[in-house]
């Protein structure tokens, strides 16, 4: 891995738990979709983002994404299975956090009756590089990039 794609995870690692949400909700809208955060007054119930092709949150694939900012520990099975579980009227789901994922938290998700994508800070880093000249400048302003040119 490049180094600068460690310091990016430090900068992302850095983000209030606000900000990283945030931030992938401003990806995901980069990405074509149309995002919504859930009210966190009662409890998420196991989601942070709906994401949806259309305004209007009606065509499908209506997706759920949890976004966990932690530090040290990786996302567990029991984790995952919480995530499932609050599914209902969902077609897809998105998992993110900052740090991993458990071998039997990968398991759980690739068995379960939908499509659920895992995203570590590895894969998070590599589509904010990828899609960061599109987004939105105040997306761009929680991790500041500058692209450079480096001789090879």
């Amino acid at each position: 891995m490049f180094r600068s794609q460690e310091f990016i995870k430090d900068i992302i690692a850095g983000l209030s738990w606000q900000d990283t949400e945030t931030l992938v909700a401003g990806l995901l809208k980069t990405m074509g979709y149309k995002t919504r955060m859930t009210a966190k007054s009662g409890g998420d119930l196991g989601s942070d983002i709906i994401a949806s092709p259309d305004e209007l949150f009606l065509e499908q694939p209506l997706i759920k994404v949890e976004v966990k900012k932690r530090t040290k520990d990786k996302i567990s099975a029991p984790d995952i299975r919480n995530f499932i579980g609050g599914m209902r009227g969902h077609h897809k789901g998105i998992y993110v956090t900052t740090t991993g994922f458990s071998k039997e938290a990968i398991y759980e998700a690739e068995r379960a009756n939908f499509a659920i994508t895992l995203i570590d800070s590895d894969w998070l880093v590599e589509l904010l590089i990828s899609n960061y000249d599109n987004l939105e400048p105040e997306i761009k302003a929680l991790v500041p990039l500058k692209k450079i040119y480096w001789p090879v």
